[in-house]
């Protein structure tokens, strides 16, 4: 028997064999039955497949206990089976239905091989009383009949209905796939015709895109010419309807640089030119219309009262200009009448301002120095007190002195005096302060009118522009005049007119920096009222020194004479006149340090040098003896020089060097 020979091997404890002999495990074969098949071939689902139940085994040969063969024994099985009984995984293969493939077999092999336990192994198998031969016929006469002993029979009807279930889904999947086979049809259809129509596009935007470009070819040549004679709907509306603003200025600019444009072209060459140049001609009329209206109206303002004229003309007519160039372009005669509208409009402005700012300034209290309050009159305090009034003291001021009034010249004052400041203003000041307010208000009128009417006329020239300003404030300038003469026709205060020419100097230096020309006739002629003025007083002071011991001057001599006492013929002091007179020069000198050359004050202080020195040896012969009369002479000179010492220019210069030069002489003769 198979088993016998195999038991025959094993050691009598059945322990394994030595390790020194070749591991021959037997092949490992896969069962590919399902557990209910191995039930039905002797196979427990609990059994190890290694194990062989022999308990029914009624085969007369006995088996021991030892002749089962171990797991994983080396001993070589060498019964073979015989060739004419079918391998059992291959009948079962069949009674299932499952074919076998040789990879298949292979890799069984191979999993026995490597795991050296074959995983359906039957330890136990009922052989009933046959041998291992006849129950291998048996089992092959079974598998021939369609039947195996344990076994239930196959179910071919539950087979049919599964293969009609396959059979059904098969058909259901071609009904699917006729579905997706007729989408991919309309699909194919569709796409053919979306390509069709996508071919036809692109045919049109190439003929669309060649149209385009020969248009561009046709606006790039004719687009210059159309948009030079061409005005837009907006231009047109913005200045017939909207108001003057910046944007109406623009639309201005644009009608005027086609209306340019179109008068250049030649008539009768272009028809669009002809349909053109009557909506021009009468947008043109339209715009001079819209502007008249408006310089009228902001003329009007201008005489509205309290009404501030720097104002209108930097907000509008400055920022405007170009409208009433556009006028004068368009219609000269018209601008001519308005820019005359202008013009009476700001005289009357400036003459109605100035003249309230004139009686303003008539308010302030001035000092008024008399023809008594010369170098050679007596005391003046006593006459002032006389001629002053009883209701308050009289005002003290020293005609002689000049104390600070040169400061108004040093001043830096941007602004004139507020004429409402001149009613509480009860402090009393010199003619200079009237004179100096009234001409910085009107020099710095005449600069700004002069630059607004440069700017807002500006196609005038020079000439015209002057004349038509000078035209404006000739009657602030003849009130300019007019307060100065008054405030200079009954004064002999010499301080006061040579501090006005200083300032009217001053205005005609402003003048010349500002490039304001035009006030030149303003200038000189105040030159013309102040220097006769200034020779007047001077005069005046020269006759007043030739009365001083004059018979007809007995009050004069009684003051000054040097003969009326004992005493007073012997005394050697300076002379009143010296201290007065060395006041005076002074004063004239520190007025005159940039005097020119051509000046008259050189010549006048000539003059009332000569009576003074002549006064003076006059007054010395009643000294007594000649050492007296020479330091009478080297006493006066000496506090002239000491008074006007600290004077400068080219002037004082020339006063030190006489003055010290009759010290030096009286000084020798002592």
């Amino acid at each position: 028997m198979w088993l016998d020979h195999s038991s025959s091997h094993l050691t009598p404890s059945g322990s394994p064999p030595p390790q020194n002999r070749n591991y021959s495990p037997a092949p490992k074969r896969s069962s590919h039955l399902a557990p209910s098949q191995r039930s039905g071939l002797g196979l427990t689902a609990g059994s190890s497949s290694l194990s062989l139940d022999l308990s029914s085994n009624s085969s007369n040969v006995s088996l021991p206990k030892t002749s089962r063969m171990p797991y994983g024994s080396s001993l070589r099985q060498e019964h073979m089976p015989s060739p004419n009984i079918p391998d059992p995984l291959q009948l079962l293969r069949s009674i299932l239905g499952i074919s076998s493939t040789k990879k298949e077999v292979q890799d069984g092999n191979e999993d026995q091989s490597l795991t050296g336990k074959p995983k359906d192994f039957i330890i136990d198998i009922d052989f009933g009383n046959l041998s291992l031969e006849d129950y291998a016929e048996a089992e092959d006469a079974e598998i021939k009949s369609g039947s195996t002993p344990g076994h239930p029979q196959h179910n071919s009807a539950n087979e049919l209905e599964r293969y009609k279930g396959l059979h059904d889904a098969i058909e259901d999947c071609d009904e699917v796939l006729k579905t997706v086979e007729s989408y991919l049809t309309n699909f194919q259809s569709e796409l053919g015709t979306v390509s069709a129509e996508i071919e036809s596009l692109q045919i049109r935007s190439t003929q669309l895109h060649a149209k385009l470009e020969n248009r561009r070819k046709v606006e790039k040549l004719l687009g210059p010419a159309v948009e030079e004679i061409s005005i837009s709907p907006l231009t047109v509306r913005t200045i017939s309807e909207s108001p003057v603003d910046d944007h109406w200025i623009r639309a201005l600019k644009e009608l005027e640089s086609r209306s340019t444009t179109i008068a250049k072209k030649t008539p009768g060459t272009v028809k669009a030119i002809e349909d053109v140049i009557p909506l021009l001609d009468n947008l043109n009329g339209k715009a001079v219309e819209r502007i008249r209206d408006f310089i009228v109206a902001q003329i009007k303002a201008l005489r509205s009262p309290n009404i501030n004229a720097q104002i209108i003309q930097q907000q509008t007519l400055i920022k405007y200009k170009e409208l009433y160039s556009f006028l004068a372009r368009h219609s000269s005669v018209l601008a001519e009448e308005i820019g005359q509208a202008y013009i009476n409009t700001m005289k009357w402005y400036y003459t109605s301002n100035f003249t309230r700012y004139q009686q303003a300034l008539e308010k302030l209290s001035v000092h008024i120095i008399d023809q008594s309050e010369v170098l050679g009159s007596e005391s003046s305090s006593a006459r002032r007190n006389i001629l002053a009034s009883p209701k308050g003291p009289p005002p003290q001021h020293d005609a002689f002195n000049l104390g600070r009034r040169p400061d108004i010249l040093r001043t830096k004052a941007s602004n004139a005096i507020a004429a409402w400041l001149t009613d509480e203003d009860k402090t009393r000041c010199y003619l200079e302060t009237p004179f100096y307010n009234f001409n910085l208000a009107l020099i710095d009128n005449v600069c700004s009118e002069y630059s607004v009417f440069t700017e807002l006329f500006s196609m005038k020239n020079y000439h015209q522009v002057s004349r038509k300003v000078t035209e404006i404030f000739e009657p602030s300038f003849a009130l300019g005049h007019g307060m100065t003469k008054q405030l200079i026709e009954n004064n002999t205060d010499c301080f006061g007119v040579l501090l006005c020419v200083r300032i009217n100097q001053h205005f005609a230096f402003e003048l010349q920096k500002r490039k304001v020309p035009l006030a030149d006739s303003y200038i000189n002629g105040m030159n013309m009222l102040l220097w006769p003025r200034f020779q007047i007083i001077m005069d005046q002071h020269c006759e007043s020194l030739k009365k001083v011991i004059s018979p007809n001057n007995r009050g004069a001599v009684a003051a000054f004479s040097l003969v009326g006492n004992d005493a007073s013929k012997t005394s050697v002091a300076p002379h009143p006149v010296t201290q007065k007179f060395g006041q005076f020069l002074h004063g004239i000198l520190a007025l005159s340090s940039d005097a020119s050359d051509d000046e008259p004050v050189s010549n006048s202080l000539g003059r009332l040098r000569s009576e003074y020195e002549a006064l003076m040896t006059r007054l010395a012969k009643g000294a007594g003896d000649a050492s007296k009369r020479s330091r009478f002479l080297y006493y006066n000179y000496s506090l002239v020089l000491t008074i006007i010492s600290d004077t400068q220019g080219r002037l004082a210069e020339e006063q030190k060097a006489h003055f010290d030069q009759l010290v030096n002489q009286g000084k020798d003769r002592r």
